[in-house]
Parts: structure tokens; C-alpha cells; sequence
């Protein structure tokens, strides 16, 4: 090889090493439920119909919220319990991996925020964001990476508390963490249990972030999903930046509502490439 085309592949391999390209989409469906610790509203264990319908939304990534890491004396107790934890339990063999954010721990256990995923999870941290003694919350945050070719994703799942003031305080540190650690212009995705009825955090978000909330782009606002059965509230969300959203679902249908007393919902992505990378 001369020196000529050596120069010119050297800089090839430099500009390749600035920028990730890909020929074709990358298409994926992100979900998000509250599973209220396995049980129904009325207290009726129902993790084992919770992890059928969850397998039914044939989610790629999955973010749950108020997931069971440990409870020995519900282990005691029901007979069925899983022998594993709630995540691990519902990922089975359709997502391989999987990511769990401790929040509250007490006595017999703990629980916390889980992110499941079919592409590989390549680091992950969670940061406590609770704002008082009597309310323990979390901040999962992931990297996944899609496929080959593609910049890696973010993604977010949050639960803020049900106190709008330490509500603020929480998307504060959401915003700064977002900022500190992941680039302007990286695919991202925030979604989980905002208990934002009056939709102020959603605006600061929105805002402060440069995000969308896809069922108000789809649909004109976001999704009502609290209480399942009858919804009234907004209250849980999916925010992205750097995505083009393609579908978006409420899954309200008997028995997914009776089986917590939120709706989970479910959006559908396209990646093409990321935008070439930028000092941050």
C-alpha cells in the first residue's frame, strides 16, 4: 500500500471512529409498567398472570416499577411465590438481561425500578432520589447497546414520589444527571411512575431536557393510566430524545388492568444513526 492510501485510510478509520453509521432502521419497543409489588389492588398475588401479560406485549426493553427483589415472609406465606426475584422472574428466557435499582429496603426485603432488556445492557447505575425518610425512590439508569453500528441507548427508568416539592427536587437531579453523563445528542429514553397529575414535572422535563413525551406527540397528551380500571390521571410516562417515534399503545384490556392499579404503556422507536459525536 502506498503512503497515499495509507493516509487515506487512516483517515477513514479516524472519521468512522467520530460518527456511527448504518445502512438500515433499527426498530424496537420500549414498555413501561407499575407492578405494585406483584399484587392486584385488592391485595390478590398476581405475579405469576402479571409475568403472562408482560411476555404479551412482546416489549424489547422493559421498564418496571415497584418490582419485589426479596420478601421472605410473602415467601412464607404464598405458596406459589417465585423463588427468584420479581425481575428475574418475569425475564425468564425472553429478556436475557436484566437490571435491578434497590430503593426501599426493610425487614423482610426489598424492591425498587428494573429495566429488562433483549440487547445487551453494557453498564448501568442507580442513584437514591428519595426526598424524605417515609418515601424511598430511584433512579435506574442503563446503557444498552442496539446493534452493532449504533450509538448506544439510555435509558431511564425513574418513580417519583407522590409529594409534588420533593417532585421537584427529583427531576432536578434527574435533569443534572441526564446532563453530566449523557451526550446531547445520544438516543435516550426516560419512562416509569411520574405521580405528575398536575403535569408540572412534565413540563420542566420537557423543557429542561430538549425531550418529548411520545403519546402527546402521537396523540396530542399523555396517556391517562391511574387507576387502571377507570383511568383519570396521567401519571405514568415515556419521554425520548433522538428518536423518531413510530406507534405508541395503552394496554388497559381485562385482566392487565385488574392486575395492577396502573396501565402500563408501550411505544414503538426507529434509530437510523447518531448525529456525529460533539465535544460535550
Amino acid at each position: 500500500m502506498t503512503r497515499q492510501a495509507r493516509t487515506k485510510a487512516n483517515a477513514a478509520n479516524i472519521s468512522g471512529s467520530l460518527s456511527f453509521r448504518s445502512p438500515q432502521l433499527m426498530r424496537f419497543t420500549v414498555a413501561t409498567y407499575n407492578i405494585h409489588k406483584g399484587f392486584s389492588p385488592t391485595r390478590r398475588m398476581v405475579i405469576h398472570e402479571l409475568k403472562d401479560r408482560l411476555h404479551g406485549l412482546s416489549a424489547d426493553i422493559l421498564f418496571l416499577q415497584e418490582v419485589q427483589g426479596v420478601h421472605r415472609r410473602h415467601a412464607r406465606r404464598y405458596r406459589d411465590w417465585p423463588g427468584k426475584s420479581q425481575h428475574e422472574f418475569i425475564a425468564d428466557t425472553v429478556w436475557h438481561e436484566v437490571a435491578y435499582g434497590r430503593n426501599a429496603v426493610y425487614h423482610q426485603g426489598h424492591h425498587g425500578n428494573a429495566v429488562l432488556s433483549r440487547f445487551p445492557i453494557v453498564a448501568q447505575s442507580n442513584q437514591d432520589i428519595s426526598a424524605h425518610a417515609f418515601e424511598s425512590r430511584g433512579m435506574l439508569h442503563c446503557v444498552l447497546q442496539l446493534k452493532r453500528g449504533l450509538p448506544p441507548l439510555h435509558c431511564i427508568n425513574i418513580h417519583l414520589g407522590l409529594f409534588e416539592r420533593g417532585r421537584r427536587w427529583q427531576v432536578h437531579a434527574l435533569c443534572e444527571r441526564i446532563r453530566e453523563v449523557v451526550p446531547m445528542h445520544a438516543p435516550l429514553i426516560i419512562a416509569g411512575d411520574l405521580n405528575d397529575w398536575r403535569r408540572k414535572a412534565d413540563r420542566t422535563i420537557q423543557k429542561e431536557l430538549g425531550v418529548v413525551e411520545v403519546f402527546q406527540e402521537a396523540r396530542g397528551r399523555p396517556a391517562r393510566t391511574f387507576p387502571a380500571v377507570m383511568p383519570v390521571f396521567r401519571l405514568d410516562r415515556i419521554y425520548s430524545r433522538a428518536l423518531s417515534v413510530v406507534a405508541t399503545d395503552v394496554h388497559y384490556a381485562y385482566p392487565l388492568a385488574r392486575l395492577s392499579d396502573h396501565a402500563a404503556l408501550a411505544a414503538t422507536f426507529e434509530l437510523e444513526r447518531a448525529a456525529r459525536a460533539s465535544p460535550r
